[in-house]
């Protein structure tokens, strides 16, 4: 661990003034110190009293006293060590241990235990076991205490099943784990969502004379309520009540959070009148426990008889009660109303914390309420509340989702004002990345991942991922080969969504080849392509012309448990037709009926325009049939492909006929369509009264027409004066 010199000397103005004395003398050694040992000791000591422990200060006074060769007494030292680890001021106390050590004063105790804890809260543990060894060297006893901070820093930092190692490993040795041993295993096992060695566990202490409490009950319902099983919640519960286990407030209120959680409100009704039945009295949790739940069910009038009752007893909504309510109506898409309980809160005198404003915040954004968030924004800094990364982050996410990437930007910059001063993520900077790349603007993204890298974080996969997009998409072949090589030197293991991202930015390039080898490679390590791999696929093998690869991919789908959907025979439709395969176009209609995939509009009009353009008319009609009696409106381009088959073929009467149909279905034309129509009657219609044959159309034109029909049907006049025009 690289530590950097946490304090130099300078004027503190909390300082007591014989400390003031001393630190405005640290840079004359010449100039005797005007402060006794005892007076060092008292203060020292002093400054780590409750209530009003001021931490910082004693480790300043500590350490410019041994600048000056002022060594407190080894007591004072290992006090000082003990009393910030137990405030959970690791750094401060392993700075205070490396410098007394360094000056040779020895560690107790209590402060080897401490100096567990400071690398368990660093995510080193396994220095923990050296310090274990430090322990044994100096003569001292290793027990349970000891034992318990290292199975807590295992666990704290994803080694569980070293911590399941080591508590056994206990059993066999002098130390037997206890109680709390258990309990910090078990937890840890559930956040790991190691349920059933979590259950086995239970199992082993009971049969090492170690019998659970209530809290090692609720930590293992807890995760088993998390994680959907209720019933085996349940069955643990009947068990331990065998065993003459009272369940408490706090574990029917873990049950009936897990049920409400879990979509089963009733049952969570159920518990919370059965706790009632048995003269436990709800606190303030469990009712929010079943706030929570009706609000994500809606039921909001549920939730305020509820809320009532609380009244009536005597307990306040606190401001979980009311987060829950708020993040209810958010999720409820009814982030408006969330606003207005937001401020009925504070008139009731609760204070949101951080979690109520971000959880609204992310309700408004998600709605598209950027300017209603800012406003939340305006009113959480008023309040006296800092807005935290995870504000700035929800925020940016809003912003880049309504397209305002360059407002997210100014936020982002505003992150590293002296106002604010906060570290972002690498959530912060992946979105303002993906941001930047879907608007194209790669150069800027490139940037951003600069500065992060600065700021010590390559980013993850995510990040890559993203940036591999945008490289292909700018058509920067060179670039995304570093960045995939960047990937590999990093260690991370490329997803299916990586993959996917290459085969799409490749197939759109026409560069199918790597493409097609990157969908290989895919399989080989061992991850399914998507729908959308196979159907980008064959879109481009069908364009390339390599039907029978497409084909081939096409089939494959089934045996990869991976069904084709409409796009996929849509792709498949168009590309055989292309080819001429009337029989395939058949059988793929066919395999569409016996999935229940319905045409959609997009397969018909690819059967009307491939059709048209090889003469099949019969078959292009046919397909116009059913696209109408399938409830849909045929759009311009779809009559353009038919009129211009028909007009190939010179049917004059089945051109009329059509243009008959268009007017009466209200086809809008446009400059395309107009000049299909004036070419099919030039072809077609000789020495014919053209005001007795055409339709009226509707006199608009779609967005985008440049010259109108009556301008068109003019100079088709000019052209042709023998034709008897009536304007459309």
């Amino acid at each position: 661990m690289v530590l950097k010199p946490l304090f130099k000397p300078h004027l503190h103005p909390h300082l007591p003034s014989q400390s003031l004395y001393l630190c405005f003398n640290l840079f004359s050694s010449s100039i005797p110190i005007p402060i006794s040992p005892n007076d060092l000791e008292t203060q020292l000591r002093s400054l780590c009293q409750k209530p009003n422990s001021q931490f910082t200060e004693a480790v300043s006074l500590f350490h410019s006293a041994l600048d000056f060769n002022l060594l407190p007494s080894w007591a004072t030292c290992n006090f000082l060590v003990d009393a910030l680890a137990r405030s959970r001021n690791y750094g401060l106390a392993f700075s205070v241990y490396r410098r007394m050590t360094h000056v040779d004063v020895l560690p107790s105790f209590g402060s080897l235990s401490a100096l567990i804890e400071c690398f368990a809260d660093a995510q080193k543990p396994q220095l923990g076991f050296g310090v274990v060894g430090l322990v044994l060297k100096r003569g001292f006893t290793v027990n349970v205490f000891i034992m318990n901070i290292v199975l807590k820093g295992l666990c704290r930092n994803g080694g569980v099943f070293e911590a399941m190692g080591l508590i056994r490993e206990m059993g066999r040795k002098s130390v037997s784990p206890d109680i709390v041993s258990y309990n910090t295993l078990i937890n840890g096992l559930c956040k790991a969502k190691k349920l059933k060695e979590a259950v086995g566990l239970l199992l082993e202490m009971e049969a090492a004379g170690c019998f659970p409490n209530s809290v090692t009950c609720t930590t293992l319902m807890d995760g088993l309520c998390k994680d959907g099983r209720m019933d085996e919640a349940m069955e643990l519960l009947e068990a331990m009540k065998k065993k003459g286990f009272d369940a408490d407030v706090v574990l029917y209120g873990t049950l009936i959070s897990g049920f409400c959680n879990n979509g089963n409100l009733d049952r969570g009704k159920e518990l919370f009148d059965e706790m009632l039945g048995k003269g436990i009295s709800a606190n303030v949790v469990t009712y929010s426990c079943l706030v929570h739940g009706l609000c994500r069910l809606g039921q909001w009038k549920e939730a305020n008889t509820v809320l009532n009752a609380m009244a009536e007893h005597g307990i306040h909504p606190d401001v979980v009660t009311y987060t829950g309510l708020i993040d209810g109506l958010c999720k409820d898409g009814r982030a408006t109303h969330a606003m207005d309980l937001l401020n009925l809160m504070v008139e009731k005198g609760e204070e949101p914390s951080n979690v109520t404003y971000n959880v609204l915040l992310s309700g408004l954004c998600k709605e598209g309420l950027v300017i209603d968030a800012f406003k939340i924004l305006r009113m959480m800094i008023e309040k006296g509340k800092k807005a935290d990364v995870v504000t700035y982050n929800t925020l940016m996410k809003g912003l880049c989702d309504k397209g305002k990437v360059d407002e997210a930007l100014k936020l982002f910059n505003s992150m590293f004002d002296n106002e604010n001063c906060l570290e972002p993520n690498v959530f912060t900077f992946n979105m303002l990345i993906g941001g930047l790349c879907k608007e194209g603007r790669l150069t800027k993204a490139v940037k951003i991942h600069r500065k992060m890298v600065k700021k010590g974080s390559c980013g993850n996969l995510v990040t890559y991922n993203m940036l591999l997009g945008g490289c292909l998409k700018a058509g920067k072949i060179k670039e995304a080969m570093e960045l995939w090589k960047q990937v590999l030197d990093l260690g991370f293991v490329p997803n299916s969504f990586t993959y996917s991202i290459l085969i799409d930015g490749f197939c759109k390039m026409r560069m199918l080849n790597i493409a097609k080898g990157l969908f290989c490679e895919m399989r080989t390590h061992g991850l399914n392509p998507a729908l959308f791999d196979y159907n980008t696929l064959m879109a481009s093998l069908c364009k390339e012309g390599s039907l029978e690869q497409a084909k081939s991919l096409f089939q494959e789908m089934g045996n990869a448990n991976c069904e084709p959907d409409i796009i996929s025979f849509n792709t498949m439709i168009d590309g055989t037709l292309k080819a001429g395969d009337f029989q395939f176009v058949k059988e793929l209609q066919m395999k569409m009926v016996e999935m229940g995939l319905r045409p959609d509009a997009l397969t018909f009009s690819t059967l009307i325009n491939r059709l048209s353009k090889l003469g099949e008319l019969d078959e292009a009609k046919s397909a116009l049939e059913r696209m109408v009696a399938s409830g849909f409106t045929p759009d311009a381009l779809v009559y353009d492909s038919l009129l211009k088959g028909l007009s190939s073929k010179g049917d004059t009467t089945e051109i009329i006929n059509l243009l008959h149909q268009m007017a009466a279905k209200g086809t809008v034309l446009d400059r395309k369509i107009v000049s299909t129509i004036l070419t099919c009657l030039c072809h077609s219609i000789q020495e014919v009264d053209v005001m007795e044959l055409l339709p009226t159309f509707f006199q608009g034109t779609s967005e985008g027409a440049s010259i109108s029909c009556n301008e068109l049907l003019m100079q088709l006049h000019q052209s042709h004066p023998k034709l008897q025009l009536h304007p459309f």
